[in-house]
């Protein structure tokens, strides 16, 4: 077996020493109840009236998020217009933050519905926002199961923090 050394990466996972496993309450997904004060060690980059967006601690790819109703529930039927409406503003938003953040060539947008379609939060429905770039597959998750991530965590939440905030002012100019 050969190695792939990538001692930059080291910053990244240095960055998971300090966190403490999130234990949610009793009947409770991961993603219920996160209060406001949190949102910086959460990752969540930001709130809207029905749901929020959150950077993935274990992405498929650089940049993945995630936007969560406030509302627990697997099903999308449970959702109501608002809700959706609201999820597909902040996706658009996310998306557009993604752009000028680290410039992905396109998306993997959805939901996995149910633990057989691979839903590992199946009692909290989520929406993956996962960027794409052209060539951003290759032999390491097919012949190495494993999937090298070349970016900090943290950073990436700043710089996309960042990006939704100018979005945000932006849209609210007359």
């Amino acid at each position: 077996m050969q190695r792939m050394y990538s001692p930059w990466r080291d910053v990244y996972m240095q960055s998971f020493k300090e966190e403490k496993p999130i234990v949610p309450e009793e009947g409770k997904s991961v993603f219920a109840d996160i209060p406001p004060e949190q949102d910086e060690e959460r990752y969540i980059l930001c709130r809207g009236e029905f749901c929020f967006a959150i950077l993935n601690l274990y992405p498929y790819n650089c940049g993945h998020l995630m936007v969560i109703p406030y509302l627990q529930t697997p099903e999308f039927s449970d959702l109501d217009e608002k809700t959706m409406v609201e999820i597909f503003k902040m996706s658009n938003l996310c998306m557009e933050a993604l752009k000028i953040a680290i410039k992905p060539h396109g998306f993997n947008f959805g939901a996995n519905l149910g633990r057989v379609a691979g839903g590992s939060i199946d009692e909290h429905i989520h929406f993956h926002i996962v960027p794409r770039w052209e060539g951003d597959t290759n032999f390491m998750p097919v012949l190495g199961e494993t999937k090298v991530l070349s970016n900090d965590l943290r950073k990436t939440y700043i710089q996309l923090r960042e990006a939704i905030l100018k979005l945000q002012s932006e849209q609210e100019k007359p």
